[in-house]
């Protein structure tokens, strides 16, 4: 069988960080913590890392500290993509905030950015992109609205770690290409143990410049206290904890050659893979393929035949955001090209642990499928 993901054999190597912190006595806001707050923001480009408990919880903190600033207030509008993980939307209702939810482009399944500027309102006072499945969402066009509009550029960075936005051009003023979370006001990650940099439970940081938002998020996230026993603000707890810290930083320092690893098994899908009833989404930007989608209107019988043949999969996501359940008021909208994604949209295995016979394995039955 080849697993989607296996995860006892991606985590082996860093058992010794989770000792480590078992064995110093120290299990919140110690030096693991400080340690991979440093290096986190380090790796990312950004001045500020603050740990917290999950991806979104930091997509919710950022949000919380814009209206505590000033910068937000109830029924102000987030643009967001139709085409993601509920987390993300979550993160604006949470803080009674209006998602108003924009098409993808069907090529590369991202936010469509010609699709943004008739979104926006005189309420709207961010943009949320998503690098979802690993690849990044930024444009040009994106950041240029961002400027005209002055709205904030927020990203959900929680399935890139590692990928980078401008392959060395300075597209944002640097003499070197800008990693996913460093190309916004700020961004929210998740440390989900099945990431591509996950720890052995939930996590999750917030990544920023900007000063005033650091502090606030940090507080936010520690009962609304900069100092102990005193709360400026409603708060909650929302903290990494020192055995995930380790573990993170442990792992740090292989993500680029796990991401480049992933990168070469997704080359030899795009490479082999011929099949009229599948479509593979556009690979022209960089991605770290947390996820590798492909598309086929048999979804569901292409997933009974992989599995039948040994090959575990996933499906992300099987019900788009609006219409779910909880969001019941949106489930008579209709975003066609969101939905036909979530119909079609099949996972197949890519992590640094596939070898490339499992791969070309995979990439024949993908083919022999009819």
């Amino acid at each position: 069988m080849i697993k989607y993901l296996d995860l006892k054999a991606i985590n082996a190597p860093f058992v010794h960080a989770a000792d480590e912190v078992l064995h110093s006595g120290w299990y919140l806001r110690g030096e693991a913590t400080r340690r991979f707050e440093q290096h986190y923001a380090e790796y990312i480009g950004t001045r500020y890392c603050i740990g917290c408990g999950n991806g979104l919880d930091a997509l919710t903190l950022i949000l919380r500290a814009y209206k505590e600033m000033g910068v937000m207030k109830d029924g102000d509008e987030v643009i967001v993509p139709a085409n993601t993980y509920i987390a993300s939307i979550l993160a604006v209702t949470e803080n009674r905030l209006v998602p108003v939810l924009v098409e993808p482009d069907v090529n590369t399944l991202q936010i469509d950015d010609t699709r943004i500027e008739q979104a926006i309102t005189p309420r709207t006072r961010a943009i949320m992109i998503v690098h979802l499945y690993g690849r990044c969402a930024y444009t040009p066009l994106i950041g240029d609205i961002c400027r005209k509009y002055r709205l904030k550029l927020i990203e959900d960075n929680a399935q890139a770690h590692g990928c980078t936005y401008g392959h060395g051009t300075g597209n944002l003023g640097n003499a070197k290409p800008e990693k996913t979370g460093s190309l916004g006001d700020a961004a929210g990650h998740s440390f989900y143990p099945g990431k591509n940099l996950g720890a052995f439970g939930d996590a999750g940081a917030v990544t920023t410049d900007d000063d005033e938002l650091a502090a606030m998020v940090r507080a936010l996230g520690n009962y609304g206290s900069h100092q102990k026993y005193v709360h400026d603000y409603l708060g909650r707890n929302s903290r990494i904890d020192e055995l995930q810290a380790a573990i993170l930083d442990a792992k740090l320092p292989r993500l680029d050659s796990d991401n480049t690893r992933r990168k070469e098994i997704a080359a030899i899908y795009y490479n082999k893979v011929r099949n009229p009833l599948i479509r593979l989404s556009m690979s022209d930007r960089d991605c770290v393929w947390h996820i590798f989608p492909i598309l086929c209107e048999r979804r569901d019988e292409l997933q009974q035949y992989l599995q039948q043949r040994g090959v575990e999969t996933q499906i992300h996501y099987p019900i788009p955001p609006h219409k779910q359940l909880c969001y019941h008021e949106w489930n008579g909208l209709s975003l066609p090209i969101t939905e036909s994604i979530h119909q079609g949209e099949l996972s197949i295995p890519c992590n640094q642990v596939i070898t490339d016979d499992e791969a070309m394995y995979v990439a024949q039955l993908l083919n022999d499928f009819q």
